[in-house]
C-alpha cells in the first residue's frame, strides 16, 4: 500500500480481519483467540503461496495460488467457496478448514493485543547473508518495513514509543517466528532454514509487535524514529 491510516488501539485496516477456523476449533468469532484455532502456513506450507487482492467497497477478495485457479469471493458470505478451493493443497492428516470468522476492529493478530509489526531491512539482510541466498521479505508477513537502522536494533525499542509518519506506536514485544517462514511465498515449498538461521543469534525472533497509541497516517517514504 502507498499509505494507510492507523487508528489507536487497532491493527492495520483489514489485517487478519478474517481467519479460517479448522474443524477442531471451537472459536466462534465473538472474541480473540490464538492462531492454533486456524488453518495456517506453519502447518500447511502451501498456504504461504496464496496472494490476495481486496475490493474494499464490496469486501470481495480475489485469491491466487500457483497450483489453483483464481478465486473471487466474499468472506462474509461465501466461506464454503474458500474451503472447497483450498482443500486440494492441504495435508489431509491435519485439521481441515471449516469456516471463516470475522473480528472487527481487532483482527486475529498473533499477539493477544491489536498489533502492527515493524520490520527492519538491515535485520532481513543479515538473515539473507547468513543463509547464503536472497529471501523474499514476504516470508515475514510484516506490516511496516524501515531501513537505516542497525541489524536487530528494533529489539532495543521494546517499551519505547515510536513515531511512524504521523502515528505513534508503543513497541511491546518481539515476534517469535514459526515454520511458516521456512516456506517460499512464491511456491509454497519449504526451502530455507530461517529458524535455524535466527537461532544462530540466540533467538527465534524477527520484527517487533507494537500497539498504535496515537492515530495517524503512514505513507511510503515517511520517517520512523523514537518518540519518547
Amino acid at each position: 500500500m502507498a499509505q494507510v491510516a492507523l487508528t489507536s488501539g487497532e491493527p492495520i485496516p483489514y489485517d487478519r480481519l478474517w481467519a479460517v477456523a479448522h474443524d477442531a476449533s471451537t472459536a466462534d468469532g465473538s472474541e480473540w483467540v490464538s492462531c492454533v484455532n486456524f488453518s495456517r502456513g506453519s502447518k500447511a506450507p502451501a498456504l504461504v503461496a496464496i496472494t490476495a487482492a481486496l475490493d474494499e467497497t464490496t469486501e470481495t477478495l480475489t485469491l491466487r495460488h500457483p497450483l489453483l485457479p483464481d478465486l473471487k469471493f466474499r468472506p462474509d458470505h461465501d466461506a464454503q467457496a474458500l474451503v472447497d478451493w483450498v482443500l486440494p493443497i492441504l495435508p489431509q492428516n491435519r485439521a481441515l478448514p471449516n469456516r471463516i470468522l470475522r473480528l472487527d476492529k481487532r483482527g486475529f493478530t498473533d499477539s493477544d493485543f491489536p498489533s502492527v509489526t515493524l520490520c527492519n531491512m538491515s535485520s532481513h539482510r543479515a538473515v539473507e547473508q547468513k543463509i547464503g541466498h536472497p529471501l523474499s521479505i514476504h516470508r515475514w508477513r510484516g506490516n511496516f518495513w524501515f531501513d537505516g537502522a542497525a541489524p536487530w536494533e528494533e529489539f532495543d525499542w521494546i517499551d519505547r514509543e515510536i513515531r511512524i509518519g504521523t502515528a505513534v506506536v508503543l513497541v511491546r514485544e518481539r515476534t517469535e517466528r514459526c515454520f511458516a517462514t521456512t516456506a517460499n511465498p512464491d511456491s509454497g515449498l519449504r526451502d530455507a532454514d530461517t529458524l535455524g538461521t535466527l537461532n544462530s543469534w540466540g533467538h527465534q525472533d524477527f520484527s517487533v509487535r507494537a500497539e498504535v497509541i496515537q492515530s495517524g497516517r503512514v505513507t511510503i517514504g515517511d520517517q520512523i524514529g523514537l518518540f519518547s
